[in-house]
């Protein structure tokens, strides 16, 4: 359960930037936004006043709700109308009330939309969205046991991994592995239509399959209608197997990739895979608080350009302009570690550093790991042995 304090600490750093802005009160639904501020995932309406307590207006499940969440105001969905009651009774007409217009569906902004009459809807997604960039130390203890579920998947890949074991095999069996010691299984994503299920377990040239999923990585998957991931095919000999795994407990998620091969890749490959490692070990010294989000990126492309490999970093053809990705309840947090991005760091943002390599008809080396942002340097949380394991 999160605690009393934590969700006091989000609500009044919410109302803080709401304020700033000239905004009246929140209505938060998305269901990580909706986690982050009342600690419950039931489906609920919360609704926050930049001027006073918040209330959690609950459609289902009541009992649940009460019991996962520390807030004080928690009370049953009566309809829209006593909804809008709720907002009018702390709210002047014409004030400003923020809705994630990043995310609500077009028919359920509509319906905010004629029940809000009166109001000016603006979106709060921006605000909610750098808030949760920077973790707590609880935040970031949850985090910590995360990152052992995922070195444990990364030991059991070592043991487990033989020739002639298919993709989706070895796929399901970690994915099994990380499952029995608490991963919760679902890996949230905010893009719209981006989706992801435990992360990216393929070898050889299906790893460098381009598809629509919104990173580096791609692959088959098994069909048309979930086109990326680990496929049927059979894992051979002296081929990279890319596991990009993403670790998720008590909804809060590290990502992580290592790269695995039977027998000795070929020379090229184990020489862009160091290139990789050595841009990550670069990058994780060169980061800290103040330091922008674009010179990280600018400088992994250099390195990357200095070995001769810039036609293949993060993508070939078909680039992704980043390098990484803000982690916490979704996968695709803020900050993005990407070309022109200047925003600073600030000391407690987490984010995944994943250089990685593309060979048409070869595969992907790279490598991954979780980082927070410290006053003076990036701290690893995830941990594994950072060599190509050849097995």
């Amino acid at each position: 359960m999160t605690p009393k304090e934590e969700l006091h600490r989000r609500i009044s750093k919410l109302q803080e930037a709401m304020k700033s802005e000239g905004i009246g009160g929140a209505l938060i639904i998305q269901r990580a936004d909706l986690f982050y501020f009342s600690g419950t995932g039931q489906n609920c309406h919360l609704f926050i006043p930049a001027e006073d307590k918040p209330t959690l207006v609950v459609k289902k499940s009541m009992g649940r709700a009460e019991l996962e969440s520390n807030l004080e105001n928690i009370v049953s969905f009566a309809g829209w109308d006593k909804l809008k009651e709720l907002i009018a009774a702390k709210l002047p007409e014409g004030s400003k009330i923020g809705l994630e217009t990043d995310v609500l569906p077009a028919n359920l902004y509509f319906r905010y939309q004629k029940m809000l009459a009166g109001f000016e809807i603006v979106d709060i997604s921006k605000i909610t969205r750098n808030i949760r960039a920077v973790k707590s130390n609880f935040e970031l203890g949850i985090m910590l046991e995360a990152a052992k579920i995922s070195e444990s998947v990364f030991n059991k890949a070592r043991k487990i991994i033989r020739e002639d074991m298919t993709e989706v095999d070895l796929a399901g069996r970690l994915e099994q592995h990380a499952r029995s010691l608490g991963h919760q299984g679902a890996v949230r994503m905010r893009g719209f239509n981006q989706e992801l299920y435990f992360g990216h377990i393929m070898s050889g040239e299906n790893a460098a399959a381009i598809s629509f999923f919104d990173g580096p990585t791609g692959g088959s998957g098994l069909n048309p209608s979930y086109p990326q991931g680990a496929g049927a095919g059979i894992i051979g000999r002296n081929q990279p197997i890319l596991v990009d795994f993403v670790s998720v407990l008590g909804g809060y998620m590290v990502d992580q990739t290592r790269i695995f091969c039977l027998g000795e890749p070929p020379l090229h490959l184990a020489e862009a895979y160091n290139t990789a490692v050595s841009i990550k070990n670069t990058l994780g010294k060169m980061g800290k608080a103040g330091i922008t989000a674009g010179s990280l990126y600018k400088k992994a492309e250099q390195m990357a350009d200095q070995a001769g490999l810039a036609n293949h970093f993060m993508g070939y053809v078909e680039k992704v302009s980043f390098i990484g990705h803000g982690v916490g309840l979704e996968l695709d947090e803020l900050p993005v570690i990407a070309n022109g991005i200047e925003t600073p760091l600030e000391e407690g943002m987490v984010f995944a550093l994943e250089p990685k390599f593309i060979f048409p008809g070869e595969g992907t080396v790279g490598i991954e790991d979780t980082f927070v942002v410290e006053t003076k340097r990036l701290k690893q949380l995830t941990g594994f042995d950072e060599n190509i394991q050849v097995l």
